[in-house]
């Protein structure tokens, strides 16, 4: 990050930007920073609507104190697996945990599914998820049946019967397809105004433009999530620091696999 650490003049500059109603990059531009970090710093904050700058000034600093007095505990930890840095993992997940805050899910749910997704296993038990983010077990009870009823993960228990939280390869071809149909609806919607409003009206007109335009858009997406499903159990070319794979992707071997599992989840 450029400079290092925000200021607490430019977090002001921040809000002064958002109460401009300036779009994060232009903030960024402004700053000489990267938009995602004017971006990971107003989501972390209370959003664009209840940004404060002294408020989050003085949030960072005491997070920053929690690390430091974190360290000690963190001494003896084990090494992350990989060779990974871990203060460069820590940054990478709250990216992504702000991204899919962007999307519209909460902070909670936002932080387990980034911790499942960036674990190698794809799978973590609810216990495990209350250590490694640090929340009440009923923080993460109630985001992983957020998550369920979402479609985002899925449960299964062990031969312990410890329920286990997984996220699955396919879900964000599931996912697209969602998108799919609830545009599909937005388009259906938008058609039936014409008759409501009278055909040839303005009103009539525009919403009979959005329907067409929403309908392009929604068989494209759905089209190019079928067309391009296979990419997500398409295994990437071996290199010197991964085991090869039996089979390379895309043989029959590898097809057969991929419908059976698709056969699973349709």
């Amino acid at each position: 990050m450029p400079g290092g650490r925000l200021t607490q003049q430019e977090r002001q500059q921040i809000a002064l930007g958002l109460a401009d109603g300036l779009a994060y990059a232009e903030i960024a531009r402004r700053l000489d920073r990267p938009t995602s970090t004017i971006t990971r710093e107003v989501m972390r904050n209370g959003g664009p609507t209840a940004y404060r700058a002294d408020l989050a000034h003085r949030a960072t600093e005491q997070r920053a104190h929690r690390r430091r007095r974190a360290a000690p505990r963190d001494a003896g930890a084990p090494p992350m697996p990989h060779g990974r840095d871990p203060e460069a993992v820590r940054r990478y997940e709250e990216v992504f945990t702000t991204l899919f805050m962007q999307q519209g899910l909460p902070k909670m749910m936002s932080r387990v599914l980034t911790c499942l997704y960036t674990t190698d296993e794809g799978s973590l038990t609810a216990a495990e998820l209350v250590r490694r983010l640090q929340v009440s077990p009923a923080s993460v009870s109630k985001a992983v049946a957020f998550l369920e009823s979402q479609g985002l993960i899925r449960r299964e228990r062990d031969e312990r019967r410890r329920e286990h939280y997984i996220v699955d390869d396919d879900v964000w071809y599931q996912s697209m397809i969602a998108a799919a149909r609830g545009s599909a609806e937005i388009a259906e919607a938008a058609r039936q105004g014409v008759g409501v409003l009278g055909p040839g009206t303005p009103a009539a007109v525009r919403l009979e433009g959005i329907a067409r335009f929403v309908d392009f858009v929604t068989e494209s997406m759905a089209r190019a999530a079928e067309q391009a499903r296979d990419i997500l159990y398409t295994k990437p070319p071996a290199t010197a620091d991964t085991t090869p794979e039996p089979a390379p992707a895309g043989t029959a071997t590898d097809r057969r696999s991929v419908k059976g599992r698709r056969a699973a989840t349709d």
